[in-house]
């Protein structure tokens, strides 16, 4: 079959398995749209490029999938590449389509002509651009085999308008083998072996799961691993719902906006058992004083990842489903022991943490506090539906105060902090599962960085509840001015915010506020009763601070419990 660079493109996803794709269109790219046109695949129109990736970026994380965007040349190239960073911290599996100039005026500064491989170069997985059409196809299996496997990662593929012109025989590879590139999947046994005798003798252990134990679906064996061994668990931002939130074992978040309890847990500890994360800043604070008393146990599938900010005693590379399988195996050979028992005195040191320094907040009978919010959310929804956030004090209440119990629950830009993330993802989430409740918990400051949106998830009436945490500021800063700066505030107050139920109903959607704790949650039980998209403003208490919060540089013992 002879087809040109453009019905290669889509003839590819389709073999993909590609049923929806997120983009805006572009002269460069103008032969795509009219092939996708006549395609089975559903394109959704976004109104900025970086929605268009955000939303690819939910779409995976809440259906498996690989997300797809594409988009054009130039602007609509460079739009994209928070969204690629972010995905690349957060190894998220896309494949980001871009327009080029053709083939022999790269490098002209022709109209729209930017270099995005190498602009993207440090924040892809892997990126292409294509040099001629008969490549097309067998780069197209490439990238969608390097987003999904190993460490999941963005692609991203540069496509020249002449090659999208030109002709060639399609014929679709049916598997891809690279040299060069072979994860390691299984977990090596000597390892296994070392880990298992550790964890056999440990007196106060301590798991710590990350994202890669929701990437590899292994959420089942980790949960397998503590209830036998009677081992607490802490997640960070990432591995929230990789663990059940209401679990008796459960410690809650670590890190600089971590549980009181989880943090000295892990201070505490003589083993800590690391599954899927990488011990980033956020998570450590002062290195030289992260665990120290732990020997480490470091599970992870990338080995660049491991001993790259802490010593580790125990290194194991591979799959976290095929390592917690097998240390599920030995752990039980010796025989049932009295696990709880031989805790007990663990469990109650924890408990005596958890008893002084609980998370709580007072919810007066004048202001919305924001946790009330959001605790409100989680009650009228059961618990189940999917949250996404942008970043900032929305982001840490909502990972705080919303108990995950599944994985692919909690959506977040957790590594590079993208304001303007939350709301797209939550539109790729929603397309992904039609079926299920989808909120965007969102901060004043950061809705509106991406906004437009609602024209997509009003085309498309995609049933997306934003809840609006409004405090007329942008929070986690004006919080950081409050503690570290004598409280100037500067350039934190958002003097001329719109009236958000105004911007809901111009875009044809439904606007609700609360102004009031008792309209709290009879406006949730509002907008979860219409059909459509709805902004709900709740206007919160304007000076609410994150608790507790590690200063910058300090050890996660020294938290302000403000």
């Amino acid at each position: 079959m002879r087809l040109s660079g453009a019905e290669i493109v889509i003839e590819s996803l389709i073999q993909e398995g590609v049923t929806s794709i997120f983009g805006y269109p572009g002269a460069a790219i103008t032969d795509i749209y009219d092939t996708l046109d006549k395609s089975p695949i559903r394109h959704y129109l976004v109104r900025h490029e970086q929605g268009a990736v955000h939303m690819a970026d939910g779409y995976a994380r809440t259906s498996g999938k690989v997300g797809v965007c594409l988009v054009t040349s130039g602007p609509g190239a460079t739009n994209t590449v928070t969204g690629i960073a972010s995905a690349y911290m957060d190894s998220i599996p896309i494949v980001v389509f871009t327009g080029q100039v053709p083939t022999p005026l790269i490098g002209n500064d022709a109209f729209q002509e930017v270099d995005i491989v190498g602009i993207t170069r440090p924040c892809t997985k892997h990126n292409y651009l294509v040099k001629a059409v008969e490549d097309l196809a067998g780069i197209i299996k490439e990238a969608f085999y390097l987003a999904r496997s190993g460490r999941p990662g963005p692609i991203l593929i540069d496509l020249p308008k002449d090659i999208l012109h030109n002709k060639t025989e399609f014929k679709y590879p049916k598997k891809i083998e690279m040299r060069n590139y072979r994860p390691t999947y299984s977990a090596h046994p000597k390892q296994i072996e070392k880990a298992t005798a550790q964890i056999l003798k440990a007196k106060r252990p301590v798991i710590y799961a990350g994202g890669g134990v929701i990437t590899s679906h292994s959420s089942s064996e980790l949960k397998t691993l503590a209830e036998s061994l009677t081992i607490p668990v802490t997640t960070t931002l990432m591995g929230l719902g990789a663990f059940p939130g209401r679990h008796p074992l459960w410690l809650g978040m670590l890190g600089m906006h971590g549980t009181y309890w989880a943090n000295m847990s892990v201070a505490h500890c003589d083993l800590l058992i690391a599954v899927g994360a990488r011990f980033d800043d956020r998570v450590t604070g002062k290195v030289d004083l992260f665990a120290p008393e732990a020997r480490i146990i470091h599970i992870d599938i990338d080995p660049t990842s491991i001993r790259k900010n802490v010593s580790v005693d125990i290194p194991i590379v591979g799959d976290c489903k095929d390592a917690l399988t097998k240390l599920n195996q030995l752990v039980q050979k010796p025989g049932k022991q009295e696990w709880r028992k031989i805790r007990q005195p663990w469990l109650e040191q924890i408990k005596e943490w958890k008893e002084t320094h609980p998370l709580n907040y007072e919810q007066g009978k004048d202001e919305i506090k924001p946790q009330y919010v959001v605790e409100k959310i989680y009650e009228l929804t059961k618990g189940k539906a999917i949250i996404a956030t942008e970043v900032g004090q929305n982001q840490m209440w909502a990972a705080q105060y919303y108990h995950f119990d599944q994985p692919n629950s909690f959506i977040t830009s957790g590594g590079l902090g993208v304001m303007g993330y939350g709301f797209p993802a939550a539109i790729g989430a929603q397309v992904a599962c039609p079926d299920r409740i989808v909120f965007d918990i969102a901060g004043d400051g950061s809705i509106q960085m991406n906004i437009q949106e609602m024209a997509t998830v009003v085309a498309n009436q995609l049933p997306v509840k934003i809840a609006i945490l409004n405090n007329g500021y942008l929070g986690m800063v004006r919080q950081f001015q409050e503690l570290f700066y004598e409280k100037r505030y500067a350039q934190t107050f958002l003097k001329g915010n719109p009236d958000f139920v105004k911007i809901a109903e111009a875009y044809g959607a439904t606007g609700l506020r609360a102004k009031h704790p008792e309209e709290v949650g009879p406006v949730i039980e509002k907008a979860l009763s219409i059909k459509g998209p709805v902004i709900i403003d709740f206007v919160v208490s304007p000076e609410e601070c994150v608790s507790p919060m590690v200063p910058s540089g300090k050890a996660m013992t020294e938290m302000l419990l403000v």
